[in-house]
């Protein structure tokens, strides 16, 4: 019995080392049978096991191959679901960010069960580097006895692994027999972490490289002298809810009833598209790029760029005269660099804007509200003209529960949006079933499109100008494999001199930006804006186009 339950668990720690060091391989190519191959990791710490004398050295040993092998399987996990959801990789620069995403999973499944599935992978990570060190020492212990013979065993596994990686044996097309995919995990994230190095490393001089740095207040934005603009970003609302996707119809639809409203009320609408830094979430590397003219699609750069003295339009705005608003809804702390980088006058978040209404999951606060606010807040009576951005959240993932809208006058405090979050679907429910979550998704841009729109409609402000932007794609599950970074823009207004201003962008007419028509990076709108409406700063090329 003693000898069966040894062989039980040889056969055990075998194939733990045979299967688990191939794990990050698996994850990354989202495929099972990347899971047949030789691990050299396994081979290598055999090997060793086998030269050192020393038991405790041998401990160490088997314990970091584990660890290292855990590290990869982090690695890779996290990185799979960043490409999955962000359609990026991983940098491990951007580690903060972690904690973005747990807010996330938070808002999806609420607080306790987001805690509990953290711990639950704290042991699971702890637990596999015991198994695995303890696989480690009993096939090493195994080999031991019998010095020579094991030699043998290692060698030839050693042989095989290098005559397979020689001749690119694959026994499933694109996974290769001799495999190192702990090593290559580890050492792709670290090729990133480099990457972004380099990429902080050439950011001065792109922030010292501004035509506007030191452009005089007089001489910046004079064709929107007294006008109220704003810059709103919806979430989510990327290319894929207007491009003849299978859910884009009703979005579509929402654009085409408020356009009518718009023409009714006087207003003229212009779009295009933009091209976002970011997919599927990571909004505020948008907002940044948006503001700075600077390609910001890390988090890294980020950190550097809002700790710098690049000049936002916010602080463009602020020095042309115009008081700024910052409208974030999502924010629940003090947000210092609102004021020492963005140099908004104003900071306006979920704590100071006397919402008494529920939560929609992510969404703390609807964004028919977030309007209203504003608008009787900031846009009412004899005022100093208004530059804001309002970053808009109802159409945060998950997309459920969904607020709808009331009537503009009950809006209140909010507490008429008490029952809604109960009657709606919640995330649980929709996120079974890819279909329901784009339909849930879709609603959610109709949602906020027509909040907007109702915006419009009862501020009626012959000096106000919109500007309104997506952030970013949605994430995978709802824009698909391979699906492209840009996102639409919309400039509406009633004044026919905003449109002569931007005659030369060549964007097209109403809300629906056209297939064919113009697409610049993101980071090109600062100063095709600034262009457009500034008497002081170099002319710009249209290069950006494609």
């Amino acid at each position: 019995m003693p000898r069966a339950r040894d062989r039980v668990s040889l056969v055990v720690a075998i194939l733990l080392l045979v299967v688990t060091p191939l794990v990050p391989r698996a994850l990354a190519d989202a495929a099972p049978s990347a899971l047949m191959g030789l691990p050299a990791e396994s081979i290598l710490v055999l090997f060793l096991l086998l030269l050192i004398p020393w038991p405790p050295a041998r401990i160490i040993a088997a314990a970091g191959f584990a660890v290292t092998v855990v590290a990869a399987l982090v690695l890779a996990g996290v990185d799979a679901g960043y490409r999955s959801v962000l359609d990026i990789p991983f940098d491990p620069l951007d580690w903060q960010q972690l904690s973005d995403a747990f807010g996330v999973v938070q808002g999806s499944i609420g607080a306790a069960p987001a805690h509990a599935l953290i711990a639950l992978l704290i042991v699971v990570a702890l637990g596999l580097i015991v198994a695995l060190s303890w696989a480690a020492l009993r096939v090493g212990h195994a080999i031991r006895p019998d010095r020579g013979h094991g030699a043998a065993v290692i060698s030839a596994l050693a042989a095989a692994w290098l005559i397979a990686a020689l001749v690119g044996s694959q026994p499933v097309a694109g996974q290769p027999t001799a495999a190192a995919a702990s090593f290559r995990a580890i050492t792709a994230s670290a090729a990133r972490a480099a990457a972004g190095l380099a990429a902080l490393a050439d950011l001065p001089e792109q922030i010292a490289t501004d035509p506007y740095r030191d452009v005089a207040g007089p001489d910046l934005l004079t064709a929107l002298k007294g006008k109220d603009v704003v810059f709103a970003f919806i979430e989510s609302y990327g290319e894929v809810a207007v491009q003849e996707s299978g859910f884009s119809g009703g979005v579509d639809q929402a654009l085409r009833d408020g356009e009518a409203q718009l023409r009714a009320d006087g207003y003229t609408s212009r779009s295009a598209f933009l091209t976002s830094p970011t997919f599927g979430g990571l909004s505020w590397l948008a907002h940044s790029t948006f503001q700075t003219g600077l390609w910001i699609d890390r988090q890294p750069l980020y950190s550097a760029v809002i700790r710098s003295d690049r000049l936002t339009l916010s602080r463009a705005f602020g020095r042309a005269g115009w008081r700024t608003v910052s409208v974030v809804p999502s924010n629940t702390e003090p947000w210092s660099f609102g004021t020492s980088f963005y140099h908004f006058d104003t900071l306006l978040d979920a704590n100071n804007v006397g919402y008494r209404g529920p939560s929609f999951g992510y969404a703390r606060i609807p964004d028919q509200y977030t309007w209203k606010y504003f608008a009787d807040h900031e846009l009412t009576g004899d005022h100093q003209p208004v530059m804001a951005e309002i970053d808009l959240v109802s159409s945060h993932t998950p997309w459920a529960p969904l607020p709808r809208l009331v009537p503009w006058s009950k809006v209140g405090d909010g507490s008429v949006f008490g029952p809604q979050p109960a009657q709606g679907e919640s995330a649980t429910s929709v996120w079974q079933d890819p279909r329901r979550v784009q339909r849930a998704y879709a609603q959610s841009i109709e949602y906020s499109l027509d909040a907007m729109f109702a915006f419009l409609h009862e501020a009626d402000d012959p000096d106000l100008v919109l500007v309104v932007l997506g952030d970013h794609q949605p994430a995978t599950i709802v824009s698909g494999q391979g699906a492209g970074h840009d996102v639409p823009i919309s400039i509406i207004s009633k004044d026919p001199t905003v449109f002569e201003a931007i005659g030369g962008w060549h964007w097209h007419d109403g809300m629906l930006p056209a297939p064919d028509g113009p697409v610049w990076p993101m980071s090109a709108f600062r100063d095709r804006f600034l262009d457009a409406f500034s008497a002081g700063g170099p002319p710009r090329s249209s290069s950006a186009d494609r």
